[in-house]
């Protein structure tokens, strides 16, 4: 059944055409309402009664959800137009933006993957003396506490929790599974009279727990602790903050559903191979430590994973991927914004890309209390700004954007995103790509002040991985370009092979993750094909001679499909039956400084063996005098005359 799309002005605040907007996105709308969640609440209940309804409304959806579950109705769906579109003092028309932010709604995203994790409510506080009882007194009825005490203990006895004294060493882990290893730990002995006494101290003690509650002010646990689930961190001289903390920690007791981020495909993984490094962004830039070598490829740690994104972007070979939604998901979002804005009437679209959190939150104070956001301005929110990657914002001005706006957050990894978009303009060949750092709504109006034309290149659907759609997009945006130079950290470019120094002993082909170097099983030959080519640098490290170089670069002729030949020699041609094998030059050279001069090749005979291919050097070896694989003469073969010869019946 269609679903139908419930409008309301806001009091008479936005302007809105049902019909225009109906006729845009082919989804059918209802007349325009003015106060749906007050004076026309009735209406409102009547169409979500009848099921299949939109309501074109964000600020009051907890009023509406409310309202569904007293009706035992099936609760809307929900989509911004005001804050988003309709609230804004640009004299232009914001349908066109309204029909796309509404046709982006009905795509339907697949469920997130998702793991259990169980808390019991075992809790380690870490925190002044005062402050560590205060808190433990406050919360033993709710969580199974330990204090973490430093110094004397001159309190009473509390059985409701636990106390021990020493040094937290080492933690691990997240939300439900910490682990903790301590030196000099000492558990209070409850019992006895007078002041409470403690056990023998012990170094390398090891415990879990299900929560941490550090309130000591001192360095974080954790790298990037705001993204460790089961860690809650607190300045001990500000009462609202540990307030806050301690709200967090009583409330992370029962079953959660932990998101699955991101899928890893190891097969695909360039991080190492025999023993030599490779490829290590994901390592280097992942904000919590979930990353971790585990030989030929990397591992992630789903329960310390907090779904930055990071990895995905800078990931080269596509082995991890954002899996929170897929990435095809926003290729679709992407495409359905440009290709409804259009339909819709408009032109040049801009689209400002933001988090759920510091960039929504500035969009609806800046909609309120500001001009608002342009109508050529379509924002899209994305659950990891890091994760938008070149990519994506490719794809974005090859769907039809003119320009495309990143806004970054406080917490926003920075290092990875600038990184990103410089790779973007490169291949884009255009500096349409910005990045907006402001912490002020007022500041976001003078950020998004800029001149836009409508884009000259033909739009693309932006299908396949992110490297493919990349390469599309570079050939859309420019089309007369053959070979675009990139910056260092891209991960498409070619292999240079220094022909002097090159002896062709195809240890880099061997190695290679993704198979873009290659030989010939026929002659020798070091073959490469650049559209498979990582950049991920290992052929370069493990050749002895250093004859390999990168060079970054995107090539967009057919050629880069092809295998191309880098460096050949002429095959050797066997002294004995002719055929070819090895390299002319290595084997003379390997002639050169052993004939003569090695005690295994002192005689010429043997000195011949070099130019020998397999099969005769084994017949050579085997026939010569002093043979090193000659055995003793075999016995000879018994029979059954030998066994009837020793009967004395026979």
């Amino acid at each position: 059944m269609e679903k139908t799309f419930l409008l309301c002005d806001c009091l008479g605040s936005q302007d809105i055409d049902a019909p225009a907007l109906s006729k845009a996105t082919g989804l059918p709308c209802s007349k325009v309402y003015s106060c749906l969640c007050t004076d026309q609440i009735g209406t409102a209940a009547e169409a979500m009664a009848a099921g299949n309804t939109v309501i074109a409304c964000q600020q009051e959806r907890p009023r509406f959800e409310e309202l569904a579950a007293e009706i035992n109705a099936e609760v809307p769906q929900f989509v911004d137009i005001r804050d988003r579109a309709g609230w804004h003092d640009d004299q232009g028309d914001a349908t066109p933006k309204m029909a796309a932010l509404m046709a982006e709604q009905q795509l339907a995203a697949p469920a997130p993957r998702v793991m259990d994790v169980v808390s019991e409510g075992t809790c380690l506080i870490m925190a002044p003396p005062a402050l560590a009882l205060e808190v433990a007194e406050m919360v033993a009825d709710t969580l199974a506490v330990t204090v973490l005490w430093q110094g004397d203990y001159d309190a009473a006895v509390d059985p409701r929790f636990d106390v021990v004294k020493g040094d937290l060493r080492k933690a691990s882990g997240a939300l439900g599974d910490f682990s903790l290893t301590f030196d000099q730990l000492q558990m209070l002995i409850p019992g006895g009279r007078g002041a409470p006494s403690f056990t023998a101290p012990r170094d390398g003690a090891k415990s879990q727990c299900d929560i941490i509650l550090d309130l000591t002010g001192n360095t974080s646990l954790f790298p990037a602790p705001h993204k460790r689930d089961g860690y809650l961190r607190a300045d001990p001289g500000s009462k609202p903050a540990v307030a806050e903390a301690v709200r967090e920690a009583m409330q992370m007791v029962g079953t959660f559903e932990k998101p699955l981020y991101v899928r890893l495909s190891e097969s695909l993984c360039a991080h190492s191979r025999a023993g030599q490094a490779a490829c290590s962004n994901c390592l280097d830039l992942c904000p919590t430590g979930a990353i971790t070598s585990a030989g030929e490829h990397v591992a992630i740690d789903p329960m310390i994973c907090a779904g930055c994104g990071s990895c995905s972007a800078v990931c080269p070979s596509g082995a991890i991927t954002y899996d929170a939604p897929p990435v095809d998901t926003l290729f679709r979002r992407l495409s359905t914004l440009a290709s409804t804005y259009r339909k819709a009437g408009g032109t040049a679209p801009r689209l400002l890309v933001h988090d759920d959190d510091h960039g929504a939150e500035m969009i609806r104070l800046y909609a309120r209390f500001g001009a608002g956001l342009p109508v050529d301005v379509i924002p899209l929110a994305v659950d990891a700004l890091a994760g938008f990657g070149h990519a994506e914002m490719l794809a974005a001005l090859g769907c039809g954007f003119a320009h495309v706006d990143v806004l970054l957050s406080p917490r926003t990894e920075r290092d990875v995103i600038e990184v990103q978009a410089e790779i973007a303009r490169a291949i884009s060949g255009t500096d349409t790509i910005r990045l907006i750092d402001v912490a002020d709504p007022d500041a976001l109006e003078t950020a998004l002040v800029t001149e836009t034309a409508q884009p000259a290149h033909d739009t693309l659907l932006p299908l396949g991985t992110r490297r493919q759609v990349a390469r599309l997009a570079g050939k859309t945006l420019q089309p007369e370009a053959k070979v675009i130079d990139l910056p260092d950290a891209a991960p498409y470019g070619a292999v240079l092979v220094d022909t002097d120094a090159c002896t062709l002993c195809l240890s880099c082909v061997s190695l290679c993750p993704s198979g873009a170097l290659g030989d010939n099983p026929d002659l020798p030959q070091l073959r490469f094909q650049e559209d498979a080519c990582l950049q991920c640098g290992l052929c370069a490290n493990v050749c002895p001679e250093d004859a390999i170089a990168l060079k970054p670069q995107l090539n967009l002729t057919a050629q880069a499909f092809t295998q191309v030949v880098l460096h050949e020699e002429e095959p050797f041609a066997c002294i004995e039956c002719g055929s070819l094998f090895g390299v002319k030059s290595t084997v003379e050279k390997i002639t050169e400084k052993l004939a003569g001069k090695h005690a295994m090749f002192a005689s010429s005979e043997a000195a011949k063996m070099i130019q020998m291919c397999d099969n005769c050097r084994i017949n050579a070896q085997y026939h010569a005098q002093n043979n090193p694989l000659a055995g003793k003469e075999r016995p000879r073969v018994r029979t059954s005359e030998d066994y009837f010869s020793k009967r004395k019946d026979h």
